[in-house]
């Protein structure tokens, strides 16, 4: 075999085997995003950018709403701006899961202002639906959040509680993908 064969095939057999260790091995960059997101895959498929349409108490609204990892991958954040100009609603929600308890601790804080970010939803996961539950001074109001993994795109469900311990319809909204 001469010499330019021997090149050939050592370089070809050093460029596969660099190859299979680079599909192999993750890169830095891919170790650091997956320990550093603690989120169960439910709050990671919120991630993303979407659009909310749906109502609020029998009115049509529309949402542009973001979701992402934040504070280093404890909690998703969701921000939703009413599409009108000027917007009349917007809202930056933080949904994270207490690891010990599996707890799901959510933060609603909109323009409605700080009075009306406490107190704070506790919930649980249940198969596709994040469920929280935040306990106003004036009564119980529930969010459902339901993921259809099928087709990639959600449902929120928000009820408020009645003095008869009815729920009454509050908003619904279909979530889905821009």
């Amino acid at each position: 075999m001469n010499t330019s064969r021997l090149l050939f095939a050592g370089s070809l057999t050093l460029t596969l085997t660099l190859t299979l260790l680079g599909t192999a091995v993750p890169s830095q960059a891919q170790v650091a995003a997956s320990a550093g997101d603690a989120r169960p895959a439910i709050l990671r498929a919120l991630d993303g950018s979407w659009r909310m349409a749906g109502d609020v108490r029998g009115k049509p609204v529309t949402y542009a709403m973001t979701a992402a990892p934040a504070l280093n991958g404890t909690f998703t954040e969701m921000r939703m701006k009413d599409v009108q100009v000027p917007a009349r609603y917007e809202a930056v929600v933080f949904i994270g899961v207490d690891p010990a308890s599996q707890a799901v601790i959510a933060h609603w804080i909109d323009s409605f202002g700080p009075k009306h970010s406490i107190p704070h939803a506790t919930g649980r996961i249940a198969g596709n639906t994040i469920q929280l539950l935040f306990p106003y001074q004036g009564g119980d109001f529930r969010n459902a959040l339901s993921y259809d993994p099928d087709t990639a795109s959600w449902t929120f469900v928000l009820e408020s509680a009645q003095p008869d311990g009815s729920w009454k319809h509050f908003a619904r909204y279909e979530v889905r993908r821009n």
